[in-house]
């Protein structure tokens, strides 16, 4: 008796590791009388899924039979409907039929989203639009999250055991309850701009440590990396918009059409004078074009300017003083005079 009761006694204390409790699995010897009301739960499902939801139904339905679910598939209003039925022995089997139909309207492949109904295996779908406001900032974080190639999401699949899913604006997650949250925490983080290598580093080393039984009762924050943000400098708009000085008082009017007409005197002119006067505007203005276009065309034959071979000559004359030339020639004159004798 007291060793029972000692046995009691541990299970019922604080367990140490929740997750390496095995669940006991649920039989029908386990609630022999059935359910008490009918639940039913109906999921709205988009027009691309159609095709690829009338070609698994049956395999859907062959499913939840097994488990006394009846599934109804409504292709005028678009929705996947699962409800109980009077042999149903399971109270939680509905709300996994529920999570079945919400993963087959997220394009989740049907091979994936049956392993729901397992008792180890859960699902969640994160929303992960209202983290970021900008769409061209949003559409980057949701590639980073994918990867080149997929390789991020494989590796993210790979360490939490999980089948990850991103489509549009959510990330549709199958897997083991410990996996689940591992993957809503990189999705979060990936879209606080938080690189998902950060935390598929920790992940890898926190598997290897976990191998280790001395690090049991230690700290493993010295081993885990680090998260710095950066205050990285935007990139600059290279044509920056001038706003124009804030004035209280409105634009003024622009000139209505009537208003111009009545400036020029167009107005009051009839119709078959208006006509002649556009008339003559267009021969006018394809005259210019006209005269234009020949102008730009006798350009090719207008010989160019030839340049003069011509060397220009320094003048070696100095500058002559004209008075003191005038000074010297009567002086040249006078004794021209004195030296002439008369004849005899």
């Amino acid at each position: 008796m007291e060793d029972q009761e000692s046995t009691n006694i541990q299970e019922l204390g604080p367990v140490e590791n929740a997750w390496a409790m095995k669940i006991p699995k649920f039989t029908p010897d386990d609630n022999p009388h059935g359910l008490l009301e009918e639940s039913k739960f109906a999921t709205l499902f988009p027009k691309y899924r159609e095709q690829y939801l009338k070609e698994c139904w049956p395999l859907v339905q062959k499913v939840l039979k097994e488990h006394h679910i009846v599934a109804e598939l409504d292709l005028i209003e678009g929705s996947l409907t699962v409800k109980t039925t009077r042999k149903t022995w399971d109270p939680y089997i509905i709300i996994k039929a529920r999570d079945l139909m919400k993963l087959l309207s997220r394009s989740v492949p049907f091979e994936q989203a049956v392993r729901v109904l397992q008792d180890e295996i859960g699902c969640d779908i994160i929303k992960i639009n209202s983290f970021v406001r900008k769409k061209e900032t949003f559409l980057k974080r949701r590639q980073r999250l994918i990867g080149p190639n997929g390789v991020t999401l494989k590796s993210i699949e790979l360490l939490t055991e999980c089948y990850v899913l991103v489509q549009g604006n959510t990330v549709s997650a199958v897997g083991p309850y410990k996996g689940l949250v591992q993957v809503r925490r990189i999705v979060e983080d990936t879209m606080k701009n938080i690189h998902p290598m950060y935390n598929i580093k920790s992940l890898m080393i926190k598997r290897e440590l976990m191998k280790d039984p001395r690090l049991k009762n230690e700290s493993w924050d010295r081993f885990l990396p680090k998260f710095k943000s950066k205050n990285v400098p935007r990139k600059q708009p290279k044509q920056k918009v001038k706003k124009n000085p804030y004035t209280p008082f409105p634009p003024p009017q622009p000139e209505s059409k009537i208003d111009r007409e009545l400036a020029t005197g167009e107005y009051f002119l009839k119709d078959e004078q208006k006509k002649a006067k556009r008339r003559h505007e267009k021969e006018e203005k394809q005259m210019q074009t006209k005269r234009a276009r020949e102008e730009e065309r006798k350009k090719d034959f207008i010989p160019p300017e030839e340049k003069s071979n011509e060397v220009p000559t320094t003048s070696t004359e100095s500058s002559i003083d004209i008075n003191k030339f005038k000074a010297k020639m009567k002086k040249l004159s006078k004794q021209h005079k004195v030296g002439r004798k008369p004849q005899t």
